[in-house]
């Protein structure tokens, strides 16, 4: 945004200068032209003057000294001419004068009505191009014939040619002092935008890791720039707290719900016995409710806990808590007849949350245990893979359909086939919300000979 700003604000400055210096340049070569001009019609002023006496007397010739002397010291041709042959000089400083040319034999006819001189056309450094005048040699106001000058033009170009070089210098000059000076205002006007991008970076991380938002803090800037980011500090602030209080919502509800359904459950479990055959059923299917909800309660609790931790990742030993977890998933595994096989390799420390990968194995152990049938395998596979350790979780169940894979990770998401399965669709949200701590990843595959299988990408230490 600095360098469109500063690009916007350098095309104004050209802008300017394009629009003072092109008319300023113009004027000069003007008025170098100009000079010029006057200084040329002065001489071919006397030079008719004083052709005057020689035309009345019929000889010409007397004045062709004074023409070769002022050829020799200015390099300016001239010319006479008669009235009545204008294509040949009476008397002429030099033979190669183009007399015969059709722009030259037109000044020559005006000389020769009578008219006077006037300015050349606005010519370039560039144009290799020369003044010619003719002036009307007068006799008691009779025209007799008529003088032209030649005049190159290389020293007024070459002055022309150094006024607009200086003009450019003067120009680059002001563009630079004015490059100077505008990165300063341009770094003072998108300092608050700067602090307000970074703060919009940290926002995110510390909503999600239950910490304060850092204020922006902008000093300096615009007072309008300045407004705004009071006014993201205050929205900050108010997301912060509502999502604090959301948290806190689902982690008071869930620990209060605990009591009452404890007692629910302990009083259902009271009644076995003392109700009727046609009721046994109704009570069986009650106390397996309070169970679901108990597990509920325990996953809303898991995530609120989860999405306020303010803990900083840390370097976890993969090895030892993937050991630990299939250790401690073996009895419910055997209770299933179900085998939990490790492959893969030693990877070393990953960096997660603290107790972040016993979290993660649990809800993938219980996920695959729960839709895996009997006599079938479970595979952990861990494997590092440059600087990502990689765990994935594989299972012989039913699995999802591939529209179904993307969604699988929302809350309470459950796929319509696994409907009648206990489970509240939060496991794989928990252990989204862990990796995504870390900047992991969680990506769920379709193997060839089916099931499910998530992937957990973290970063290795």
């Amino acid at each position: 945004m600095r360098s469109r700003l500063l690009g916007v604000v350098l095309a104004l400055i050209v802008l300017v200068l394009v629009g003072l210096g092109v008319p300023l340049g113009r004027g000069v070569a003007a008025g170098e032209q100009q000079e010029m001009f006057l200084d040329r019609l002065t001489d071919t002023s006397r030079f008719a003057s004083l052709a005057q006496g020689p035309l009345i007397d019929d000889r010409p010739h007397l004045m062709l000294p004074e023409l070769q002397r002022y050829d020799e010291i200015y390099g300016i041709g001239v010319a006479v001419v008669g009235r009545d042959a204008p294509t040949v000089p009476l008397v002429a400083s030099r033979t190669n004068l183009a007399l015969g040319d059709p722009a030259v034999q037109e000044l020559i006819g005006k000389a020769l009505a009578g008219r006077l001189p006037v300015a050349p056309p606005l010519f370039t450094p560039w144009s290799d191009t020369q003044v010619v005048l003719a002036e009307p040699v007068l006799v008691d106001g009779e025209v007799r014939g008529a003088v032209i000058t030649f005049s190159p033009t290389s020293k007024t170009r070459f002055e022309i040619l150094a006024w607009w070089g200086l003009l450019l210098a003067a120009s680059l000059l002001v563009l630079a002092l004015a490059v100077l000076l505008a990165l300063p205002v341009v770094r003072w006007t998108l300092r608050p935008v700067q602090a307000l991008d970074d703060a919009t970076g940290k926002l995110l991380a510390a909503v999600v890791a239950g910490r304060p938002v850092p204020p922006v803090g902008a000093e300096s800037g615009p007072p309008e720039l300045r407004q705004l980011s009071r006014s993201f500090d205050q929205m900050a602030a108010n997301v912060s707290d509502v999502l604090a209080a959301q948290r806190a919502f689902i982690a008071d509800a869930s620990h209060q719900l605990r009591n009452p359904l404890t007692a629910l459950k302990l009083r259902l479990s009271n009644l076995e016995g003392h109700v009727d055959a046609e009721a046994e059923v109704h009570q069986v299917e009650a106390l397996s409710e309070t169970d679901r909800l108990n597990r509920i309660l325990d996953e809303l609790l898991a995530m609120a806990r989860t999405e306020s931790s303010s803990v900083d990742p840390v370097p976890v030993d993969v090895d030892k808590s993937v050991a630990a977890r299939l250790s401690a998933w073996q009895a419910a595994a055997a209770a299933k007849e179900v085998h939990l096989v490790l492959d893969g390799q030693r990877v070393g420390m990953a960096l997660a949350p603290p107790r972040g990968i016993e979290t993660v194995l649990d809800a993938l152990l219980d996920n695959a245990l729960k839709f895996t049938p009997e006599g079938t395998l479970v595979i952990v596979d861990v494997r590092r893979d440059g600087d990502v350790v990689r765990l994935s979780v594989a299972d012989h169940g039913p699995g999802l359909q591939p529209d179904e894979l993307d969604r699988a990770t929302d809350r309470f998401w459950r796929s319509p086939a696994h409907q009648n399965v206990p489970g509240s669709g939060l496991g794989l949200s928990i252990v989204r919300l862990v990796v995504e701590r870390v900047d992991g990843s969680v990506r769920l595959e379709s193997p060839e000979d089916g099931g499910l299988k998530v992937v957990i990408e973290l970063p290795a230490v």
